[in-house]
Order: structure tokens, then sequence, then C-alpha cells
């Protein structure tokens, strides 16, 4: 019989919208405990130039191996898009990313073969699921919609009102008009599904929305399967097994994460990299 493997799966974001996969990872693997970090501090990764992406990722990525983790969960979009194959070449675990799972779920929802990408202006210019949409099913048609707006929004805590609702529309109509046959709509960040809400009330019910939180933990789980590497229960962990920290400001980021985890969420410890020489893969 195969011993527990009890230490930690490690899931990384640009800032909280990386919170949605946490939840999902609880939520099928309730036995496995977890190490979160967000980057808050630097956040937004979408606009930056994919050099500083790389580096940035680096430099968190080190930090959470640290916490001698089984595996690594890239649960930021642009994050994947920019710097996978550096992180797998630095990282002494496996590592797995959101982009080829949210594409393949979204490749398997379309009906008319038409799907639209919403995503961060990085995750956009990296081409990163016009190729793994492509693999998934060549005969997709794809377009893609930057929404450099919505990372700012969510990270402030502004999950409702006017304004959102206005930028999402915006963006959604630009989306629109380049492909007015899209049936399916990749959320290609993970901070968007915290508006999730606002995106289905425009599109209204003849478009599906989709992203990569559940078929993130769904490959995680083969993946843990595949290694022999599960944790102790099947049912639960106790309580403290579960740690969130962020470079940002702490009480911000716990006043976003409160309404994802319901109060259910553990003290957001602050982590200072400052002082951290950047990490570089070979």
């Amino acid at each position: 019989m195969v011993s527990p493997d009890l230490r930690p799966i490690a899931v990384f974001d640009s800032g909280v919208g990386g919170l949605t996969v946490l939840r999902e990872i609880q939520r099928r693997l309730p036995g496995e405990f977890t190490v979160y970090l967000g980057d808050n501090a630097r956040t937004p990764y979408g606009p930056r130039p994919a050099d500083e992406v790389r580096a940035f990722t680096l430099d968190c990525v080190e930090w959470l191996l640290a916490q001698d983790p089984k595996v690594l969960v890239l649960a930021c979009n642009t994050a994947t898009a920019q710097a996978l194959p550096e992180v797998r070449a630095y990282s002494t675990v496996p590592v797995i990313g959101v982009v080829r799972p949210g594409a393949v779920a979204a490749a398997a929802a379309t009906r008319s073969r038409h799907v639209g990408v919403v995503a961060t202006a990085g995750t956009v210019e990296s081409g990163a699921y016009l190729a793994a949409i492509g693999e998934a099913d060549p005969g997709v048609s794809v377009r893609q919609q930057a929404c450099p707006d919505l990372v700012p929004m969510v990270e402030a805590g502004e999950l409702s009102g006017p304004r959102v609702v206005t930028a999402v529309g915006g963006y959604l109509d630009a989306l629109g008009a380049q492909d007015p046959h899209l049936d399916t709509l990749l959320l290609g960040c993970t901070h968007y599904p915290l508006l999730r809400a606002i995106f289905e009330a425009h599109l209204g019910p003849t478009v599906s929305v989709v992203d990569s939180a559940f078929t993130t933990a769904l490959a995680l789980e083969d993946l843990l399967d595949a290694l022999q590497a599960r944790g102790g229960s099947r049912t639960g962990v106790p309580p403290g097994r579960h740690r969130v920290a962020s470079t940002g400001d702490a009480v911000a980021f716990s006043a976003v994460a409160a309404r994802l985890f319901e109060g259910q969420l553990p003290v957001v410890e602050a982590v200072d990299l400052s002082s951290a020489e950047p990490a570089r893969a070979d």
C-alpha cells in the first residue's frame, strides 16, 4: 500500500484570481493540503513585458518550492502563457498550467465550433489559447479580446456595479463584432470567474461560459493518481493545513478572498520577496 503524500499542493497567481482555481482544487480534492501565493504587490501581470512576467513568476515559484510541495499549479493564465516552459525547467516538482485545461473545456463545449476568448493583453499576445484550442480541435474558429481593465477592478474588490458592467459589455461587444457566431466564451483569466454573472447576463442563455478552474482540478487529480501522490484523507483535512499568502496588502486580499470562501479562508500571510535574489531557469 502506498503511503499518503502529505506535502501540499502549491498554487500561484498574480493576485486573487487563482483563488477560483484553489476553490475548485479544495472541492475536488478535500483531503489535500494547499499553499497559495498571490503576487498582489506586482499585479496585474497582463500588461507587463514577457521577460518581466517570467522573472516575477520564477521569484514566486522559488518561494513556493521552499514550502516543500508535491506539485505546482500555475493558476494564472498570463504566467502560464508566458512562463510555463521556464517554470518547468526550474521546478523540482511537476507543474500544471491553466491554459490547456481551459482550452480543452472550450473545445468540448462549443456546438458551432466558434469560440471567443477574453483574457489579459499578455495572454492574448502570446497566442497560447489559439494554439491550445487548435490542438484540442483544429476545426474550431477562435477569436480573442484583451480586457485590460478587469483585473485591476477585481483586485480592488470591484466585482459589481455600473462601471464593471459597462467594461465587460464593451469587451464582449467588441468580441462579438469579430464573430457573431460565437456560442462559447472562455474566461482566459482566473480573475474573470469572479465576474461570471456579469458575463452571463450580457451574453444571454445561448452562449456557454467556461473557465479553467474545474478542468485544472480534474487534471491535477489525474496527475496525483499517476504519481501515486494522494494525501491521506479524502474527506477533509485538519484545520490549519491550508495556507494563503500575499506579496501585497494582506487585508485587501482577504476582503476579496472572503467572498469566494465565505469566511473559511485561513488568515492571509504577508510575504516579502523584495530582498530575494530573482530566480532564473537554467
